[in-house]
């Protein structure tokens, strides 16, 4: 060996090693996301940490979208910056009907060319929630977030909010999906993505993070309030640092509420419900009215907005959500005729606008048309009553949170909004007394909110996003055991005694000439038959009766029953009958119990 070369090796065995412990900055670096990825899902710390993260897009995206729509109304309608379209006295009667229908025209031709390019509905939060484990794609909700903005902007008698939490939820999912959650964690930080863009949306807090309990993640525990708290305030002092809140209620609620008031206060909450389940099937009805038509789909919207343009020409208070004219329709001077008509035209335009295509939610709109309710049942008391009536200020915010809840959901939710938003706690009682009828009425009369009744539609039984994925996940293909022992059906009982002594094994299927499913065969009965020469065609069980791979926990649970068996052989297909495995019914219900126990320890916060 040279003598260089001999340096060169002494240099390397002399030069300085780093520690064990000891890594180069640029090595930190790239390992930083998986050092995170560990903190965030061993400590609970670090998760409500990720949450203020999730909370701080929530609250831009808000302010972000409110911006854009206000941008566009300014642009379409000609108003001022400090101007709401919903709370204009009058527009120029061109833009009122030309407005909508250039943007049912655009929203038509986008559907039409999602239809191409991305053939695939978006998952909302609380069907993500229920079924998948709080995944959602972020490019399908910015589509929808898109598509919101344009039905708004363009005057649709629909809000903001499902874009809202929509956004603040896909983000979430994808941080969760970055940092790989475990399926509770990640459910819950979806749950914190909605509950920042509700709280950045009313300036409440507590309203955004019920909404998130309520309706996103369906329950309540102490080990999930921390990051769902800190998203809802994060998000808050977003919109805070930025500009203002879109929701600004001013209103002045007396003092002291009197204790005869309840009664028509509670019946006011019925009003309530009934309204909105006649919305929610107005909804449905005109939908089927398009079907019918024969319309094409993507003239549909366009159609709905020259019905909303017509209704605007009336009352602007029907165009977009109502974030302008509810503080100004609780005390306005109108005549019980005037709000009577502006409740047909806004429950119709709500209707029309979300049957016809648009895409939005009823969050902000139920809450507009439940305080013009309110106004107008506030109205007719003080004419029919002599001796004390409510004051319309009361019925006008009770009803406004009672429609939120017959449609939306969420009475605790409704509840600390109605808190929040005037800070009298005489108020919040009533209102909370209201909504609780509400709720009840719904779930006795028709059993969905909006959003659920929308599942229903499409065929998903989904009465909440309590995580009922996890029941579809477990399918019989991956329960079944596929080490089976088999026997041709026409084998005689003294050869199937010789192969299957007493003992070897439970049971043993039976295959027909073509090795289709043919029968379960149970070795003790085949030694009890005292003729020999039978076939096994005279012991064989459930030849009629088989599971498929695809089917749910649930569905093989019903087929045991239905079959009286303990053991049910699993086939690719109902045709070709060809085995694949056997499932049990003892450790199918194993698993079912398992994982409901995991489910409740998970709701329980254990």
């Amino acid at each position: 060996m040279s003598a260089p070369a001999a340096d060169s090796d002494l240099a390397k065995k002399t030069k300085p090693r780093m520690g064990r412990h000891r890594r180069p900055l640029g090595n930190v670096v790239l390992h930083a996301p998986e050092v995170l990825r560990a903190l965030v899902r061993a400590d609970e710390i670090w998760l409500a940490a990720l949450a203020g993260v999730v909370g701080i897009f929530a609250g831009a995206m808000v302010w972000a979208m409110t911006a854009a729509t206000q941008i566009i109304h300014q642009l379409a309608f000609g108003i001022t910056a400090e101007e709401k379209l919903s709370a204009m006295t009058s527009l120029p009667a061109f833009n009122t009907i030309v407005v909508p229908i250039a943007g049912g025209l655009v929203m038509g031709g986008v559907g039409l060319l999602l239809k191409w390019l991305h053939p695939r509905h978006a998952v909302d939060p609380i069907e993500a929630n229920a079924l998948f484990g709080g995944r959602m794609s972020l490019n399908d909700s910015l589509i929808v977030v898109a598509q919101t903005i344009i039905s708004n902007g363009a005057g649709a008698s629909i809000g903001l909010e499902a874009g809202y939490t929509q956004i603040g939820a896909a983000i979430a999912s994808r941080f969760g999906r970055s940092f790989r959650l475990r399926r509770s964690d990640m459910r819950l930080i979806v749950g914190c993505g909605a509950a920042g863009a509700i709280a950045a949306a009313f300036n409440a807090p507590l309203t955004g993070a019920f909404y998130a309990f309520e309706l996103v993640i369906g329950t309540y525990t102490l080990a999930t309030f921390a990051p769902v708290a800190l998203s809802s305030i994060a998000a808050v002092a977003v919109v805070h640092a930025i500009g203002r809140s879109p929701f600004d209620l001013n209103v002045t609620v007396p003092t002291h509420i009197e204790a005869i008031d309840y009664i028509p206060l509670l019946a006011l909450g019925m009003l309530c419900a009934l309204v909105g389940i006649a919305i929610m099937r107005g909804v449905t009805l005109t939908e089927s009215l398009f079907r019918r038509s024969g319309v094409p789909v993507w003239l549909r919207p366009a159609i709905g907005g020259l019905a909303v343009g017509l209704m605007g020409l009336v009352s602007p208070q029907v165009l977009s959500s109502g974030h302008g004219a509810l503080g100004v329709v609780v005390e306005a001077p109108w005549t019980v005729a005037h709000v009577g008509m502006l409740v047909v035209l806004k429950a119709t335009g709500s209707a029309i606008s979300i049957g016809s295509g648009f895409r939005g939610g009823l969050f902000f709109a139920s809450l507009f048309l439940g305080a013009l309710l309110g106004k107008f049942y506030g109205g007719v008391l003080a004419a029919v009553t002599t001796a004390h009536a409510v004051p319309v200020v009361v019925c006008s915010l009770v009803a406004m949170s009672a429609m939120a809840v017959a449609i939306i959901g969420g009475p605790l939710t409704m509840g600390f909004l109605a808190l929040e938003s005037t800070g009298s706690l005489p108020l919040t009682i009533a209102v909370l007394a209201a909504c609780v009828i509400s709720s009840l009425t719904v779930r006795r009369t028709f059993g969905y909110s909006f959003a659920t009744w929308r599942f229903h539609l499409r065929g998903e039984a989904i009465r909440s996003a309590v995580d009922i994925g996890w029941m579809r996940n477990l399918t019989v293909g991956r329960m079944m055991r596929r080490e089976v022992r088999t026997v041709r059906a026409d084998t005689t009982l003294s050869s199937f005694r010789r192969d299957f002594p007493l003992g070897a094994v439970q049971r043993v299927v039976a295959l027909g000439d073509d090795d289709s499913y043919a029968g379960i065969v149970l070795p003790a009965e085949a030694h009890a038959d005292p003729d020999a020469a039978h076939h096994l065609y005279d012991v064989m069980h459930h030849p009629d009766t088989v599971l498929l791979p695809q089917m749910t926990i649930k569905e093989a649970i019903a087929m045991f029953e239905q079959a009286e068996s303990d053991a049910l052989v699993v086939v690719d297909d109902p045709a070709e009958r060809r085995v694949i495995g056997l499932l049990t019914e003892q450790y199918a219900l194993r698993r079912y119990s398992e994982e409901l126990d995991r489910r409740r320890r998970e709701l329980s916060g254990e």
